[in-house]
């Protein structure tokens, strides 16, 4: 089939290879246009747009997918499908009407659960034990289209969100490509999605990652893995933002205030709400991240202070 495929970040580019190699035909590839990146803030192409680049594909990047003259270039590309993931805007209906079998999205969960922009940073925070990847025909609600296929993935205990959603960009690179194959064929019937389980993960906001000491360990062991590695999870120490990576569980509590520190010669131990964790790596304000013991060492943590 003649394929355009919409994507942007890195966790598209697994999808975009296995296309490539597939027996389908990518004639075009939609995606995000150039933006200021890095910490220069030059403007740089997106991950999906410099593979594309590389192998000689046409790359278009509309500042909104309803324009006019973007809509004649996608017809013009005459696409039988065009297979979506995490390409970062809306499509309209009249976007979705050219190609002849629709757009075919890669979403990372088990729809109806977790629709919205962050379902892997969500099925971690919730403790959800087992996720995966749907394919499903994109309409103008938000991940609301009957489900063309899915695959399953266990979340492991420590995973962070970008463990997690770097196994599922590989493995649902693979549902994708099977999906396309399937319809291809003419063998695939579209299933609406179940009414119930549905569930909403919308964008982790800043403030979203922020450790709430009053919670359960358990819960701020699953937050900070969520976050990990964006947007980051974050503490404040004597009033500046600390970064923290990965907590331990401790079987023994701090048995103080919720956010107490305790340094010792194993680390550097902080209470919860319910429960104590120990912190791996932390970044203060303006510096490089670094273990914990470090940290309160060189910061002379005393014996009366807390975090948040």
């Amino acid at each position: 089939m003649r394929v355009v495929f919409a994507g942007t970040p890195e966790v598209a580019v697994p999808s975009l290879r296995s296309l490539l190699d597939s027996a389908h035909d990518v004639v075009g590839v939609i995606t995000r246009p150039d933006a200021p990146a890095g910490r220069g803030r030059s403007v740089r192409r997106s991950p999906v747009g410099v593979l594309a680049d590389e192998v000689g594909v046409p790359v278009l990047t509309p500042q909104r997918p309803r324009d006019p003259d973007f809509l004649a270039q996608l017809a013009e590309l005459s696409p039988d499908v065009c297979p979506v993931v995490a390409y970062g805007a809306l499509v309209p209906r009249v976007a979705l009407d050219v190609p002849r079998l629709g757009w075919i999205n890669l979403h990372f969960s088990l729809l109806p659960a977790w629709r919205g922009a962050a379902p892997v940073q969500h099925a971690v925070i919730h403790g959800d034990e087992v996720t995966g990847a749907t394919t499903f025909l994109l309409e103008e609600g938000m991940d609301t289209g009957p489900i063309l296929g899915t695959m399953t993935e266990t979340v492991r205990p420590r995973d962070t969100s970008g463990d997690l959603l770097e196994r599922l960009a590989t493995a649902g690179a693979g549902l994708l490509v099977a999906t396309l194959d399937t319809l291809a064929q003419g063998d695939l019937t579209p299933m609406p999605q179940p009414s119930e389980g549905v569930s909403l993960a919308p964008k982790i906001s800043v403030e979203d990652a922020r450790i709430r000491w009053h919670e359960p360990a358990f819960a701020v062991d699953r937050r900070v893995r969520g976050v990990t590695p964006a947007p980051g999870a974050w503490t404040t120490f004597r009033e500046e933002r600390l970064k923290v990576g990965p907590v331990s569980l401790l079987d023994e509590e701090v048995r103080d205030a919720p956010g107490a520190i305790r340094v010792g010669k194993a680390g550097v131990d902080v209470q919860t709400g319910a429960g104590a964790v120990r912190l791996g790596t932390v970044q203060p304000q303006g510096r490089k991240a670094m273990p914990a013991a470090d940290w309160a060492r060189g910061s002379r943590v005393g014996e009366d202070e807390v975090l948040g």
